[in-house]
Protein backbone atom coordinates (compact mmCIF):
# COMPACT_ATOMS: atom_id res chain seq x y z
CA UNK A 1 0.00 0.00 0.00
CA UNK A 2 1.38 3.42 -1.50
CA UNK A 3 2.02 6.09 1.61
CA UNK A 4 2.88 9.99 0.60
CA UNK A 5 3.60 12.33 3.47
CA UNK A 6 3.18 15.74 4.20
CA UNK A 7 5.91 17.20 6.67
CA UNK A 8 7.26 20.72 7.63
CA UNK A 9 8.17 22.92 4.26
CA UNK A 10 11.85 24.27 4.04
CA UNK A 11 12.31 27.26 1.86
CA UNK A 12 13.50 26.01 -1.71
CA UNK A 13 12.19 26.18 -5.06
CA UNK A 14 8.87 25.12 -6.20
CA UNK A 15 9.61 21.69 -7.86
CA UNK A 16 6.75 18.70 -7.76
CA UNK A 17 8.71 15.28 -8.38
CA UNK A 18 6.32 12.27 -8.91
CA UNK A 19 4.06 13.60 -5.88
CA UNK A 20 0.18 13.11 -6.61
CA UNK A 21 -0.46 16.33 -4.33
CA UNK A 22 -2.65 18.71 -5.65
CA UNK A 23 -1.69 22.42 -4.89
CA UNK A 24 -4.51 24.78 -4.68
CA UNK A 25 -4.66 28.80 -5.80
CA UNK A 26 -4.34 29.57 -2.14
CA UNK A 27 -0.92 27.56 -1.70
CA UNK A 28 -2.57 24.79 0.24
CA UNK A 29 -1.08 21.05 -0.02
CA UNK A 30 -4.29 19.02 -0.42
CA UNK A 31 -5.09 15.59 -1.81
CA UNK A 32 -5.83 15.28 -5.79
CA UNK A 33 -9.05 14.02 -7.17
CA UNK A 34 -9.05 10.00 -7.59
CA UNK A 35 -8.65 10.72 -11.05
CA UNK A 36 -5.48 12.62 -11.01
CA UNK A 37 -4.32 10.07 -7.87
CA UNK A 38 -4.84 7.06 -10.70
CA UNK A 39 -2.91 8.99 -13.17
CA UNK A 40 0.49 10.00 -11.22
CA UNK A 41 0.73 6.74 -9.60
CA UNK A 42 0.87 4.93 -13.30
CA UNK A 43 3.02 7.65 -14.57
CA UNK A 44 5.33 6.72 -11.77
CA UNK A 45 5.62 3.16 -12.83
CA UNK A 46 7.85 3.37 -15.68
CA UNK A 47 9.99 5.86 -13.95
CA UNK A 48 10.31 3.71 -11.14
CA UNK A 49 11.76 0.96 -13.93
CA UNK A 50 14.74 3.25 -14.83
CA UNK A 51 15.62 5.45 -11.42
CA UNK A 52 16.98 4.76 -8.22
CA UNK A 53 14.80 4.99 -5.26
CA UNK A 54 15.99 7.82 -2.92
CA UNK A 55 16.89 6.13 0.57
CA UNK A 56 13.94 6.20 2.94
CA UNK A 57 16.07 9.15 5.36
CA UNK A 58 16.49 11.52 2.33
CA UNK A 59 13.83 14.58 2.05
CA UNK A 60 16.15 16.64 0.03
CA UNK A 61 14.62 15.31 -3.73
CA UNK A 62 11.31 15.98 -2.31
CA UNK A 63 10.70 19.52 -0.24
CA UNK A 64 8.43 22.17 -2.11
CA UNK A 65 7.93 25.56 -1.58
CA UNK A 66 4.20 26.44 -1.59
CA UNK A 67 3.62 29.92 -2.08
CA UNK A 68 1.59 30.81 1.14
CA UNK A 69 3.25 31.98 4.41
CA UNK A 70 4.86 29.89 7.52
CA UNK A 71 1.19 29.03 9.15
CA UNK A 72 0.07 26.99 5.85
CA UNK A 73 3.54 25.42 4.59
CA UNK A 74 3.82 22.02 4.36
CA UNK A 75 6.42 19.52 2.66
CA UNK A 76 6.14 16.30 0.73
CA UNK A 77 8.12 13.25 1.17
CA UNK A 78 8.96 11.57 -2.17
CA UNK A 79 6.27 8.12 -2.41
CA UNK A 80 9.05 6.15 -3.35
CA UNK A 81 10.95 6.14 -0.02
CA UNK A 82 7.91 4.51 1.02
CA UNK A 83 8.46 1.70 -1.37
CA UNK A 84 11.94 -0.22 -1.06
CA UNK A 85 11.30 -2.43 -3.37
CA UNK A 86 10.00 -0.67 -6.96
CA UNK A 87 10.63 -3.73 -9.23
CA UNK A 88 7.84 -5.99 -7.71
CA UNK A 89 5.98 -7.78 -10.37
CA UNK A 90 3.85 -5.61 -11.86
CA UNK A 91 0.84 -7.95 -12.73
CA UNK A 92 0.54 -8.53 -8.68
CA UNK A 93 -0.87 -4.54 -9.00
CA UNK A 94 -3.21 -5.63 -11.81
CA UNK A 95 -4.89 -8.00 -9.81
CA UNK A 96 -5.95 -6.00 -7.35
CA UNK A 97 -7.92 -2.72 -9.20
CA UNK A 98 -9.60 -1.69 -5.85
CA UNK A 99 -6.09 -1.18 -4.01
CA UNK A 100 -6.39 1.82 -1.52
CA UNK A 101 -4.45 4.72 -1.27
CA UNK A 102 -3.07 6.60 1.50
CA UNK A 103 -2.21 10.15 2.17
CA UNK A 104 -0.62 11.71 4.96
CA UNK A 105 -1.05 15.29 5.35
CA UNK A 106 0.32 17.74 8.31
CA UNK A 107 -0.49 21.32 9.41
CA UNK A 108 1.59 23.96 11.59
CA UNK A 109 4.45 22.58 13.11
CA UNK A 110 3.97 18.26 12.43
CA UNK A 111 6.03 17.79 15.40
CA UNK A 112 4.05 19.04 17.74
CA UNK A 113 0.61 17.57 16.20
CA UNK A 114 -1.22 15.13 18.81
CA UNK A 115 -3.93 14.01 17.07
CA UNK A 116 -4.69 12.67 14.12
CA UNK A 117 -8.03 12.83 11.13
CA UNK A 118 -8.28 9.71 9.17
CA UNK A 119 -10.90 10.74 5.99
CA UNK A 120 -12.18 7.29 4.26
CA UNK A 121 -13.06 8.57 0.97
CA UNK A 122 -15.80 6.93 -1.10
CA UNK A 123 -13.49 6.18 -3.61
CA UNK A 124 -10.59 4.26 -1.64
CA UNK A 125 -8.42 7.15 -1.04
CA UNK A 126 -7.64 7.21 2.84
CA UNK A 127 -5.92 10.83 4.03
CA UNK A 128 -4.57 10.71 7.42
CA UNK A 129 -3.96 14.29 8.62
CA UNK A 130 -1.92 15.04 11.49
CA UNK A 131 -3.60 18.02 13.00
CA UNK A 132 -3.08 19.82 16.67
CA UNK A 133 -5.99 19.56 19.28
CA UNK A 134 -6.22 23.03 20.08
CA UNK A 135 -7.13 24.35 16.68
CA UNK A 136 -9.62 21.62 16.44
CA UNK A 137 -11.54 22.84 19.93
CA UNK A 138 -11.07 26.68 19.04
CA UNK A 139 -12.63 25.95 15.14
CA UNK A 140 -15.05 22.77 15.23
CA UNK A 141 -18.11 21.84 16.83
CA UNK A 142 -18.04 18.47 15.17
CA UNK A 143 -14.48 17.36 16.97
CA UNK A 144 -15.23 19.36 19.89
CA UNK A 145 -18.06 17.03 20.58
CA UNK A 146 -15.75 14.06 18.97
CA UNK A 147 -12.55 15.16 21.62
CA UNK A 148 -15.39 15.65 24.74
CA UNK A 149 -17.47 12.85 24.57
CA UNK A 150 -14.47 10.28 23.95
CA UNK A 151 -11.97 12.19 26.25
CA UNK A 152 -8.60 11.17 25.66
CA UNK A 153 -8.56 9.78 22.20
CA UNK A 154 -5.75 10.44 19.89
CA UNK A 155 -7.78 10.40 16.42
CA UNK A 156 -10.96 10.57 14.93
CA UNK A 157 -12.51 9.42 11.60
CA UNK A 158 -14.47 10.36 9.14
CA UNK A 159 -16.15 7.86 7.07
CA UNK A 160 -17.44 7.94 3.47
CA UNK A 161 -16.28 10.85 2.55
CA UNK A 162 -17.85 12.59 -0.71
CA UNK A 163 -14.93 15.06 -1.20
CA UNK A 164 -12.02 14.48 0.18
CA UNK A 165 -10.00 16.88 -1.44
CA UNK A 166 -12.22 19.54 0.28
CA UNK A 167 -11.99 18.16 4.04
CA UNK A 168 -8.53 18.47 3.80
CA UNK A 169 -8.63 21.94 2.44
CA UNK A 170 -11.13 23.09 4.85
CA UNK A 171 -9.44 21.50 7.59
CA UNK A 172 -6.21 23.40 6.27
CA UNK A 173 -8.28 27.02 6.51
CA UNK A 174 -8.75 26.62 10.31
CA UNK A 175 -4.94 27.32 10.47
CA UNK A 176 -5.49 30.80 8.66
CA UNK A 177 -6.49 33.97 10.23
CA UNK A 178 -8.23 35.40 7.75
CA UNK A 179 -10.37 32.49 6.22
CA UNK A 180 -12.30 35.60 3.65
CA UNK A 181 -9.16 36.39 2.35
CA UNK A 182 -8.56 33.23 1.15
CA UNK A 183 -11.68 32.61 -1.00
CA UNK A 184 -11.10 35.46 -3.49
CA UNK A 185 -9.59 33.70 -5.74
CA UNK A 186 -11.86 30.75 -5.32
CA UNK A 187 -14.93 30.15 -7.46
CA UNK A 188 -18.30 29.98 -6.79
CA UNK A 189 -18.59 25.83 -6.98
CA UNK A 190 -15.77 25.25 -5.09
CA UNK A 191 -16.58 27.98 -2.41
CA UNK A 192 -19.86 26.37 -1.92
CA UNK A 193 -18.01 22.78 -1.27
CA UNK A 194 -16.18 24.58 1.06
CA UNK A 195 -19.00 25.80 2.80
CA UNK A 196 -20.81 22.57 3.22
CA UNK A 197 -18.03 20.73 4.65
CA UNK A 198 -17.45 23.71 6.75
CA UNK A 199 -20.74 23.63 7.88
CA UNK A 200 -20.78 19.97 8.71
CA UNK A 201 -17.40 20.50 10.80
CA UNK A 202 -18.89 23.12 12.73
CA UNK A 203 -16.04 25.83 11.29
CA UNK A 204 -18.52 28.76 11.57
CA UNK A 205 -16.00 31.35 10.66
CA UNK A 206 -15.51 29.78 7.80
CA UNK A 207 -19.04 28.95 6.89
CA UNK A 208 -19.84 32.68 7.41
CA UNK A 209 -16.50 33.78 5.23
CA UNK A 210 -17.99 32.01 2.70
CA UNK A 211 -21.41 33.78 2.72
CA UNK A 212 -19.60 36.54 2.86
CA UNK A 213 -17.60 35.81 -0.33
CA UNK A 214 -21.52 33.84 -2.26
CA UNK A 215 -22.95 37.58 -1.28
CA UNK A 216 -19.90 39.44 -3.16
CA UNK A 217 -19.77 37.14 -5.81
CA UNK A 218 -21.55 37.20 -9.57
CA UNK A 219 -23.23 33.95 -9.99
CA UNK A 220 -23.21 33.06 -13.34
CA UNK A 221 -25.98 30.51 -15.86
CA UNK A 222 -26.03 27.30 -13.29
CA UNK A 223 -24.19 28.61 -10.21
CA UNK A 224 -27.49 30.35 -8.80
CA UNK A 225 -29.77 27.80 -9.00
CA UNK A 226 -26.59 25.62 -7.00
CA UNK A 227 -26.26 28.05 -4.79
CA UNK A 228 -29.38 29.07 -4.25
CA UNK A 229 -30.84 25.36 -3.60
CA UNK A 230 -28.03 24.76 -0.98
CA UNK A 231 -28.71 28.02 0.67
CA UNK A 232 -31.91 27.20 1.08
CA UNK A 233 -31.68 23.94 2.78
CA UNK A 234 -28.97 25.51 4.89
CA UNK A 235 -31.41 27.71 6.19
CA UNK A 236 -34.26 25.58 7.27
CA UNK A 237 -31.50 23.15 8.71
CA UNK A 238 -29.79 25.75 10.90
CA UNK A 239 -32.82 27.79 11.42
CA UNK A 240 -31.15 30.68 9.70
CA UNK A 241 -28.65 31.22 12.47
CA UNK A 242 -26.29 32.21 10.08
CA UNK A 243 -28.72 35.03 8.49
CA UNK A 244 -28.68 33.90 5.15
CA UNK A 245 -32.24 35.88 4.36
CA UNK A 246 -30.61 38.80 3.56
CA UNK A 247 -28.39 37.35 0.90
CA UNK A 248 -31.20 35.28 -0.56
CA UNK A 249 -32.77 38.93 -1.52
CA UNK A 250 -30.43 38.49 -4.08
CA UNK A 251 -33.43 36.33 -6.05
CA UNK A 252 -36.65 36.65 -4.17
CA UNK A 253 -38.24 40.18 -2.74
CA UNK A 254 -40.44 41.28 0.21
CA UNK A 255 -42.10 43.55 -1.25
CA UNK A 256 -45.90 43.60 -1.75
CA UNK A 257 -48.30 41.12 -3.58
CA UNK A 258 -48.98 44.02 -6.69
CA UNK A 259 -45.37 45.03 -7.04
CA UNK A 260 -44.42 42.85 -10.24
CA UNK A 261 -47.54 43.89 -11.60
CA UNK A 262 -46.22 47.90 -10.94
CA UNK A 263 -43.04 46.56 -12.31
CA UNK A 264 -44.36 45.64 -15.62
CA UNK A 265 -46.64 48.38 -16.04
CA UNK A 266 -43.50 50.44 -15.64
CA UNK A 267 -41.37 48.02 -18.33
CA UNK A 268 -44.35 48.28 -21.15
CA UNK A 269 -44.53 51.98 -20.78
CA UNK A 270 -40.96 52.86 -21.10
CA UNK A 271 -41.22 50.08 -24.27
CA UNK A 272 -44.29 51.48 -26.08
CA UNK A 273 -43.49 55.63 -25.27
CA UNK A 274 -39.30 54.77 -26.88
CA UNK A 275 -38.93 56.66 -29.86
CA UNK A 276 -35.56 55.26 -31.00
CA UNK A 277 -36.30 52.68 -33.45
CA UNK A 278 -33.58 50.66 -32.66
CA UNK A 279 -33.61 50.01 -28.82
CA UNK A 280 -37.12 49.67 -28.93
CA UNK A 281 -37.19 46.77 -31.31
CA UNK A 282 -34.75 45.07 -29.00
CA UNK A 283 -36.42 45.74 -26.26
CA UNK A 284 -39.23 44.74 -27.47
CA UNK A 285 -37.73 40.96 -28.56
CA UNK A 286 -36.07 40.78 -24.72
CA UNK A 287 -39.86 41.70 -23.52
CA UNK A 288 -41.53 39.15 -25.23
CA UNK A 289 -38.88 36.33 -25.22
CA UNK A 290 -39.10 36.94 -21.35
CA UNK A 291 -42.82 37.33 -20.87
CA UNK A 292 -42.79 34.07 -22.81
CA UNK A 293 -40.51 32.30 -20.02
CA UNK A 294 -42.54 33.39 -17.49
CA UNK A 295 -45.65 31.76 -19.09
CA UNK A 296 -44.05 28.45 -19.32
CA UNK A 297 -42.58 28.47 -15.74
CA UNK A 298 -46.49 29.12 -14.44
CA UNK A 299 -47.85 26.21 -17.26
CA UNK A 300 -49.11 28.88 -19.35
CA UNK A 301 -52.10 30.29 -16.43
CA UNK A 302 -53.27 33.64 -16.47
CA UNK A 303 -51.52 35.61 -14.58
CA UNK A 304 -50.90 39.61 -13.50
CA UNK A 305 -49.60 40.66 -16.64
CA UNK A 306 -53.01 40.05 -18.92
CA UNK A 307 -55.08 43.01 -16.79
CA UNK A 308 -51.54 45.12 -17.65
CA UNK A 309 -51.36 44.07 -21.27
CA UNK A 310 -55.16 45.26 -22.31
CA UNK A 311 -54.85 48.55 -20.50
CA UNK A 312 -51.77 49.35 -22.37
CA UNK A 313 -53.61 47.69 -25.46
CA UNK A 314 -57.04 50.20 -24.63
CA UNK A 315 -54.24 53.43 -24.60
CA UNK A 316 -52.02 52.33 -27.73
CA UNK A 317 -55.76 51.77 -29.33
CA UNK A 318 -56.70 55.70 -28.00
CA UNK A 319 -54.13 57.29 -28.80
CA UNK A 320 -54.22 55.51 -32.54
CA UNK A 321 -58.02 56.84 -33.00
CA UNK A 322 -56.95 60.37 -32.46
CA UNK A 323 -54.28 60.69 -34.36
CA UNK A 324 -56.08 58.86 -37.09
CA UNK A 325 -58.93 61.95 -36.89
CA UNK A 326 -56.24 64.65 -37.06
CA UNK A 327 -55.23 63.19 -40.06
CA UNK A 328 -58.49 62.48 -41.87
CA UNK A 329 -59.47 66.31 -41.04
CA UNK A 330 -59.56 68.31 -44.29
CA UNK A 331 -57.12 70.76 -42.72
CA UNK A 332 -54.36 68.07 -42.10
CA UNK A 333 -52.71 68.68 -45.37
CA UNK A 334 -52.36 72.42 -45.40
CA UNK A 335 -50.18 71.77 -42.54
CA UNK A 336 -46.71 71.80 -41.98
CA UNK A 337 -44.36 69.01 -43.07
CA UNK A 338 -43.19 68.97 -39.68
CA UNK A 339 -46.75 68.56 -38.01
CA UNK A 340 -47.82 66.09 -40.67
CA UNK A 341 -44.41 64.06 -39.69
CA UNK A 342 -45.04 63.90 -35.95
CA UNK A 343 -48.58 62.87 -36.85
CA UNK A 344 -47.39 59.65 -39.51
CA UNK A 345 -44.51 58.54 -37.13
CA UNK A 346 -47.09 58.55 -33.96
CA UNK A 347 -49.93 56.79 -36.33
CA UNK A 348 -46.82 54.59 -37.25
CA UNK A 349 -45.59 53.76 -33.34
CA UNK A 350 -49.03 53.12 -31.70
CA UNK A 351 -49.96 50.83 -34.89
CA UNK A 352 -46.25 48.96 -34.32
CA UNK A 353 -46.89 49.02 -30.19
CA UNK A 354 -50.49 47.13 -30.96
CA UNK A 355 -48.72 44.60 -33.34
CA UNK A 356 -46.28 43.82 -30.36
CA UNK A 357 -49.14 43.37 -28.06
CA UNK A 358 -51.45 41.24 -29.90
CA UNK A 359 -48.16 38.95 -30.80
CA UNK A 360 -47.82 38.62 -27.06
CA UNK A 361 -51.63 38.20 -26.25
CA UNK A 362 -51.39 35.78 -29.19
CA UNK A 363 -48.36 33.35 -28.09
CA UNK A 364 -50.12 33.42 -24.75
CA UNK A 365 -53.65 32.21 -26.32
CA UNK A 366 -55.50 34.93 -24.38
CA UNK A 367 -56.10 37.26 -27.26
CA UNK A 368 -59.99 36.88 -27.75
CA UNK A 369 -60.88 40.40 -26.06
CA UNK A 370 -58.21 42.01 -28.17
CA UNK A 371 -59.77 40.89 -31.21
CA UNK A 372 -63.46 41.73 -29.92
CA UNK A 373 -62.04 45.23 -29.38
CA UNK A 374 -60.38 45.91 -32.93
CA UNK A 375 -63.78 44.28 -34.38
CA UNK A 376 -65.63 47.04 -32.97
CA UNK A 377 -63.57 49.73 -33.94
CA UNK A 378 -65.62 51.15 -36.87
CA UNK A 379 -64.56 54.50 -36.44
CA UNK A 380 -60.93 53.86 -36.69
CA UNK A 381 -61.86 51.59 -40.19
CA UNK A 382 -64.02 54.68 -41.19
CA UNK A 383 -61.11 57.02 -41.02
CA UNK A 384 -58.45 54.14 -42.56
CA UNK A 385 -59.26 55.07 -46.12
CA UNK A 386 -58.75 58.92 -45.54
CA UNK A 387 -55.41 58.39 -45.10
CA UNK A 388 -52.43 57.60 -47.37
CA UNK A 389 -51.56 54.00 -47.60
CA UNK A 390 -48.02 54.97 -46.82
CA UNK A 391 -49.06 56.32 -43.28
CA UNK A 392 -52.35 53.59 -42.61
CA UNK A 393 -50.49 50.24 -43.39
CA UNK A 394 -49.26 49.00 -40.28
CA UNK A 395 -52.95 49.38 -39.29
CA UNK A 396 -53.78 46.84 -41.85
CA UNK A 397 -50.86 44.86 -40.20
CA UNK A 398 -52.71 44.03 -36.87
CA UNK A 399 -55.82 43.01 -39.05
CA UNK A 400 -53.52 40.60 -40.73
CA UNK A 401 -52.23 39.40 -37.17
CA UNK A 402 -55.50 38.69 -35.84
CA UNK A 403 -56.55 36.67 -39.25
CA UNK A 404 -53.41 34.55 -38.87
CA UNK A 405 -53.84 33.88 -35.17
CA UNK A 406 -57.16 32.70 -35.59
CA UNK A 407 -56.22 30.70 -38.48
CA UNK A 408 -53.78 28.66 -35.88
CA UNK A 409 -56.31 28.73 -33.41
CA UNK A 410 -53.88 30.94 -31.16
CA UNK A 411 -57.38 32.84 -30.28
CA UNK A 412 -60.63 31.71 -30.58
CA UNK A 413 -63.39 34.74 -31.21
CA UNK A 414 -67.27 34.15 -31.31
CA UNK A 415 -68.56 33.82 -34.39
CA UNK A 416 -70.37 37.27 -33.89
CA UNK A 417 -66.45 38.91 -33.41
CA UNK A 418 -65.65 36.77 -36.81
CA UNK A 419 -68.09 37.91 -38.80
CA UNK A 420 -68.25 41.47 -37.60
CA UNK A 421 -63.92 41.81 -38.21
CA UNK A 422 -64.25 40.26 -42.11
CA UNK A 423 -66.99 42.99 -42.73
CA UNK A 424 -65.00 45.94 -40.86
CA UNK A 425 -61.40 44.96 -41.89
CA UNK A 426 -61.35 42.85 -44.64
CA UNK A 427 -61.88 45.56 -47.30
CA UNK A 428 -59.02 48.33 -45.81
CA UNK A 429 -56.87 45.15 -45.41
CA UNK A 430 -57.12 44.06 -49.17
CA UNK A 431 -56.73 48.07 -50.22
CA UNK A 432 -53.48 47.75 -48.41
CA UNK A 433 -52.35 44.58 -49.59
CA UNK A 434 -50.53 45.89 -52.53
CA UNK A 435 -48.32 47.86 -50.07
CA UNK A 436 -47.73 45.28 -47.17
CA UNK A 437 -46.19 42.64 -49.89
CA UNK A 438 -43.90 45.04 -51.06
CA UNK A 439 -43.18 47.57 -47.75
CA UNK A 440 -43.52 45.51 -44.92
CA UNK A 441 -40.27 43.02 -44.74
CA UNK A 442 -41.52 40.32 -42.10
CA UNK A 443 -44.92 40.20 -44.29
CA UNK A 444 -45.83 37.10 -45.38
CA UNK A 445 -48.56 35.92 -47.95
CA UNK A 446 -49.05 32.75 -47.77
CA UNK A 447 -49.50 32.81 -43.52
CA UNK A 448 -51.84 35.69 -44.25
CA UNK A 449 -53.80 34.29 -46.65
CA UNK A 450 -54.23 31.39 -45.51
CA UNK A 451 -55.64 32.91 -41.66
CA UNK A 452 -57.81 34.86 -43.97
CA UNK A 453 -59.67 31.80 -45.38
CA UNK A 454 -59.60 29.73 -42.29
CA UNK A 455 -61.53 32.50 -40.75
CA UNK A 456 -63.96 32.76 -43.54
CA UNK A 457 -64.35 28.96 -43.59
CA UNK A 458 -65.44 29.07 -39.79
CA UNK A 459 -68.51 30.77 -40.85
CA UNK A 460 -71.90 29.83 -42.01
CA UNK A 461 -71.54 28.44 -45.48
CA UNK A 462 -74.18 30.82 -46.84
CA UNK A 463 -72.15 33.62 -45.51
CA UNK A 464 -68.63 32.04 -46.81
CA UNK A 465 -70.25 32.07 -50.37
CA UNK A 466 -71.13 35.68 -49.76
CA UNK A 467 -67.64 36.64 -49.38
CA UNK A 468 -65.91 34.29 -51.48
CA UNK A 469 -67.83 35.83 -54.63
CA UNK A 470 -67.14 39.31 -53.30
CA UNK A 471 -63.84 38.56 -53.18
CA UNK A 472 -63.69 36.86 -56.39
CA UNK A 473 -64.79 39.42 -58.02
CA UNK A 474 -61.97 41.86 -56.11
CA UNK A 475 -59.68 39.22 -57.46
CA UNK A 476 -60.27 39.19 -60.99
CA UNK A 477 -60.05 42.67 -61.06
CA UNK A 478 -56.86 43.43 -59.04
CA UNK A 479 -54.79 40.01 -59.62
CA UNK A 480 -51.68 40.01 -56.97
CA UNK A 481 -52.82 43.36 -55.39
CA UNK A 482 -55.54 40.89 -53.78
CA UNK A 483 -55.24 37.82 -51.46
CA UNK A 484 -55.22 34.79 -52.87
CA UNK A 485 -57.96 32.69 -51.45
CA UNK A 486 -58.35 30.23 -53.99
CA UNK A 487 -58.28 27.03 -51.43
CA UNK A 488 -60.60 28.45 -49.21
CA UNK A 489 -62.79 28.71 -52.46
CA UNK A 490 -62.11 25.17 -53.33
CA UNK A 491 -63.18 23.87 -49.94
CA UNK A 492 -66.26 25.98 -50.13
CA UNK A 493 -67.22 24.88 -53.37
CA UNK A 494 -66.51 21.15 -51.94
CA UNK A 495 -68.78 21.46 -49.46
CA UNK A 496 -71.31 23.62 -51.33
CA UNK A 497 -71.36 21.41 -54.44
CA UNK A 498 -70.10 17.79 -53.91
CA UNK A 499 -70.54 17.02 -50.14
CA UNK A 500 -74.71 17.31 -50.11
CA UNK A 501 -74.44 14.49 -53.49
CA UNK A 502 -72.20 12.44 -51.52
CA UNK A 503 -73.98 12.73 -48.54
CA UNK A 504 -77.11 11.60 -50.52
CA UNK A 505 -75.76 8.83 -51.85
CA UNK A 506 -74.45 7.44 -48.31
CA UNK A 507 -78.11 7.77 -47.11
CA UNK A 508 -79.05 5.25 -50.31
CA UNK A 509 -77.04 3.15 -49.81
Amino acid sequence: MAEFSVGELRAQHTRIRNVPIAVTPEGFWCCPSPAALQKSLKNQAPQNKHHKVSPPNSKASSVQRAPTTSSEKRTISNPNTENPNPSSNPSKVAEKPQQKHKISVGFGQPETSDFKVVLRGKDGIIVKMSVHRNVLLENSTYFSEKLCENSPISSAEIPDCDDVEIYVETVGLMYCKDVKHRLVKQSVPRVLRILKVAEFLGFRSCVVSCLDYLEAVPWVGDEEENVVSYLRHLQIDTKDRYGISPLLRRVSSNMQNDAPNNTLVQIIELVLKSSEDRARREMKSVVSKLLKENSTSTNGSTDICIETLYKSCQVCLDLLLDLFRQASEPEFRNQTAEVRDKTNRGIALEADNLLWLLEILCDRHVGDDFVTKWAGQDELAGHHAKLPVMSRHLVSCVTARIFVGIGKGEVLPTKETRQQLIHVWLQPLIDDYNWLQHACRPFDRKVVEEGIGRTILTLPLEEQQTILLTWMGWFLKAGDACPNLQRAFEVWWRRTFIRPYVEQEGNRN
